[in-house]
């Protein structure tokens, strides 16, 4: 049989959709990045309502979503909407975004943090232990592990779907409930009475804790419009942890009957995700303080703000687990990341397998393996975040995209208005909830969140941007190509 006439295999069914959802999603973001937001808000109920909000924001775009994948249930999946709803252009900026920084940076940047997590127990593997240093750019043992990983989840998921759907629901299943077990813990056998206390007298006391060199310059206590600003840049980390929901749209050409599978496992999957992350910051609250001092001796003078290395869920665990909490949240993070990447593996590559069918990516990545699967996309995946990985710079590129990953979500939930009013016979088995007035409010808060980091952050928004339209010309360039080709 040719390549060219092989087809996706219908292989994922809604559990199985549901699990790539739930994995992809969950990494190491909702064990580090409440001290970040902490510093930002400064207060228990303020950390619980950035996270609250933004589970909401995501279930209403996973509920908008459900209306596109059920008309276009197609390989690539947002990468198709956008180019349906407004041209082919736009369509692969944002591939072209997903490949360059968004898909493979966070595949580097977790992989990166799997290899970190591995060092608590391989001390060997730690970032410190410098391999190869040349022209200036050093190499560590964590850097060549990370790359180690990625290979391997690679190469799994080319030997076929159910290979990769193996490793998704058992990493998945096995992370979900030692997550469900941390909360258990410590919301009903770990609470600190001193630490409710503290939280509890301030519980909406807002404050920006600004930070320099590990030290605290101003403590600013916030009211009116200065608490939504602090809200919304705060939003940064609990944005990118509750990021790559929509990965399952990618594979709707392998997932069996995709008009209903994908819609439900969307909101199946990042409603149990904003339910798991809101308890688990519950029970950080309930174990440690949430402001503290970088320069406390102990684990609860810390506070969350200051959590060694924003370890925010090792240091919770140690309230309740003592000097094991290190080693047991290590190899805890370790299976979160591990299924976390390679269900990041597994979707990206139908994104990029999209674009080369429409002759704007590399033509062989348009070609199906012997084991249904876009082999060759999943190699050139995996052989750029590798080189993510050595540069160092993923954790910078991620902090770049933030603002062009929510135009693009704004953008794409937009989508359904444009494509309500040009193709209005379209068949829609499934029609976004509360239209127009859920999407519109979707569109509403995602593009008052990037407006308030444009003000607040631009160094994390202008850069990204100039990432975006770098590939105006990459596009035309690519299509000039593929024109003379024919």
């Amino acid at each position: 049989m040719s390549q060219q006439v092989r087809e996706f295999k219908h292989g994922l069914g809604l559990m199985d959709s549901t699990m790539i959802v739930i994995g992809s999603m969950i990494g190491s973001g909702i064990f580090i990045v409440s001290a970040d937001i902490a510093r930002n808000v400064g207060s228990p109920g303020m950390l619980l309502l950035v996270w609250v909000v933004t589970g909401v924001i995501t279930v209403i775009g996973a509920l908008s979503y459900g209306e596109l994948a059920g008309m276009m249930p197609h390989a690539g999946g947002q990468y198709v909407y956008l180019r349906e709803a407004y041209n082919p252009l736009i369509g692969f900026l944002y591939g072209w975004t997903l490949f360059l920084v968004i898909q493979t940076g966070t595949i580097a940047a977790v992989a990166v943090a799997f290899a970190k997590f591995t060092a608590v127990l391989i001390p060997g593997l730690g970032e410190t232990n410098v391999l190869l240093e040349f022209a200036g750019l050093k190499i560590s043992a964590a850097q060549l592990f990370a790359i180690l990983s990625i290979a391997v989840l690679t190469f799994v998921n080319t030997r076929g779907l159910r290979e990769g759907k193996i490793v998704q629901n058992t990493f998945t299943s096995t992370k979900t409930l030692a997550l469900f077990g941390l909360i258990i813990l410590g919301i009903i056998l770990g609470k600190n009475a001193g630490a409710i206390e503290a939280n509890f007298s301030t519980f909406w006391d807002t404050t920006w804790t600004r930070v320099a060199d590990g030290k605290i310059v101003s403590i600013e206590s916030l009211s009116g419009l200065m608490v939504l600003a602090a809200i919304g840049t705060a939003m940064v980390g609990s944005l990118f942890a509750s990021d790559a929901w929509n990965n399952i749209t990618f594979t709707a050409g392998e997932v069996i009957n995709p008009k209903r599978n994908i819609p439900l496992s969307l909101v199946l999957g990042t409603g149990a995700v904003t339910v798991l992350y809101v308890l688990a910051n519950i029970a950080y609250i309930l174990l440690l303080p949430v402001t503290g001092t970088p320069d406390a001796q102990d684990v609860a003078g810390r506070g969350i703000q200051f959590a060694a290395s924003d370890r925010v869920g090792t240091a919770a665990a140690s309230m309740i687990l003592g000097d094991t909490a290190a080693i047991i949240m290590a190899v805890m993070i370790m299976i979160s990341t591990f299924g976390c990447n390679n269900g990041l593996i597994l979707a990206g590559a139908r994104v990029y397998y999209a674009m080369a069918r429409d002759g704007v990516f590399f033509k062989n990545a348009g070609l199906l393996n012997e084991r249904a699967v876009p082999g060759m996309a999943l190699v050139v995946q995996g052989i750029w975040a590798s080189i993510l990985c050595l540069s160092g710079t993923y954790s910078d590129l991620l902090d770049y995209v933030i603002f062009s990953v929510l135009i693009f979500y704004v953008l794409t939930v937009t989508g359904i208005f444009v494509l309500r009013r040009k193709q209005p016979n379209a068949e829609r088995p499934y029609k976004a909830f509360g239209y127009p007035v859920v999407p519109a409010l979707y569109v509403i808060c995602a593009t008052a969140i990037s407006v308030d980091l444009l003000i607040f952050k631009p160094t994390y928004t202008w850069p990204g941007m100039i990432i975006v339209l770098l590939g105006i010309p990459i596009y035309f360039i690519w299509k000039r190509a593929g024109s003379r080709a024919r």
